[in-house]
């Protein structure tokens, strides 16, 4: 069973080729940088990290990443997948649990896309341009707010007037679930014990959240209507008080699409250190320039006061993962947000932090604090796996 997951970003798109056969066997992986902007980059690897191609190329879009991957998986000699799996952002209410992408599915998510402009269009195109590739081929949804449909009515809810909010479906949906599936099951195979207690998933890369999760379940997270919410991020703002937004299009004339570029692409680390939305940018040059400093000070301060919140939803802690791109290599990040919790019994072991150990805590922490990879794409193929055998 051979399947291509497929992962569309803004401007970013990155795929796999698994075979399922008797396993879980990546076989090849791709990844497509800078789409729709000068100096786009394709890079093609195997499963044990041998890089057969690095190039730049222009990119105009998504599809062109897409079809310059499987022309070089056709020079190779790699057979057609059996199917396709597509990570899509934004499900809305309707649609969160993994599924076909038929024709009504695609008109729904069609609809959808106003509520993450910045993602859902691209994730679409790339799903038609994947099946005039592939025609006959099924192809099929796995949502990132799925993971999160088990949060309670009072988390989802924001204070608005129904016929704006629930009615409307503007809840809080929450983001990186897939992610999040992957780490409580991994999680499980380690030690089942903890991924039934109280843990926090911080899952820290260019995108940012915190997640609290119970017996597997999420209760709350920190992205809401969209990914822009919650943390500050690489090139996002996060929580932004609405009369800001207010502010800068009465005052500063900013129309609603200056709005949407400045928090989702000019905003967070790179707005706020006037250098970068890289953390190891942030992190090379911290010594030396205030704005990075400032930038990655206001960033741990974040994600130290939503892990506190969090803790209140569970109740206390006795998990706390780090994942992702800066989660799970920046060792002064994990440092500075684990800080200042010891009245949790949350003890930080320094030596093994610097490290990477899979477990950074001290022997006899109360609060276990694990580094973890996480792995998007496994999580879409064990669905289309699944679904392609109930069908």
């Amino acid at each position: 069973m051979r399947i291509l997951t497929i992962n569309a970003g803004s401007s970013s798109l990155k795929a796999a080729r698994y075979d399922m056969t008797g396993g879980e066997r990546r076989t090849y992986a791709l990844e497509a940088e800078r789409i729709g902007q000068s100096g786009g980059r394709l890079r093609v690897t195997r499963a044990a990290g041998e890089t057969l191609l690095d190039r730049r190329q222009a990119l105009p879009d998504h599809a062109a990443a897409l079809r310059a991957f499987v022309a070089w998986t056709e020079r190779e000699g790699v057979p057609p997948p059996d199917a396709i799996g597509h990570r899509i952002v934004h499900g809305g209410r309707r649609h969160r649990d993994p599924e076909a992408l038929t024709e009504e599915v695609m008109a729904d998510l069609d609809a959808l896309a106003p509520f993450d402009p910045d993602h859902l269009p691209q994730s679409l195109a790339v799903v038609r341009a994947a099946g005039e590739i592939h025609p006959g081929i099924p192809a099929f949804a796995c949502f990132d707010t799925a993971f999160h449909q088990t949060m309670p009515a009072v988390a989802e809810s924001y204070p608005l007037p129904s016929k704006f909010a629930g009615d409307a479906d503007i809840i809080r949906y929450g983001f990186h679930g897939l992610s999040c599936e992957y780490i409580v099951g991994a999680l499980a195979s380690i030690d089942p014990a903890a991924a039934s207690g109280r843990v926090v998933i911080a899952h820290l890369g260019n995108g940012a959240s915190l997640t609290a999760v119970r017996d597997g379940l999420s209760l709350d997270t920190t992205m809401g209507f969209t990914p822009t919410g919650g943390l500050v991020m690489g090139t996002r703002s996060g929580d932004l008080d609405p009369g800001v937004l207010l502010y800068l299009m009465r005052a500063k004339g900013l129309s609603a699409d200056d709005v949407s570029r400045l928090v989702n692409h000019d905003a967070g680390l790179a707005g706020v250190s006037g250098l970068s939305g890289d953390m190891r940018d942030l992190l090379d040059r911290e010594s030396a320039d205030p704005r990075a400093a400032r930038a990655i000070a206001l960033f741990c301060y974040a994600a130290r006061k939503f892990l506190g919140s969090l803790v209140a939803v569970l109740g206390g802690l006795d998990t706390l993962v780090f994942t992702g791109g800066i989660g799970e290599h920046a060792a002064p990040i994990r440092a500075r947000i684990a800080s200042g919790f010891d009245f949790l019994g949350l003890d930080l072991d320094p030596a093994r932090n610097d490290r990477h150990e899979p477990v950074i805590s001290r022997d006899g922490s109360h609060v276990i604090v694990r580094v973890m990879p996480t792995n998007e794409d496994v999580v879409i193929a064990r669905h289309v796996r699944r679904l392609l055998a109930a069908s």
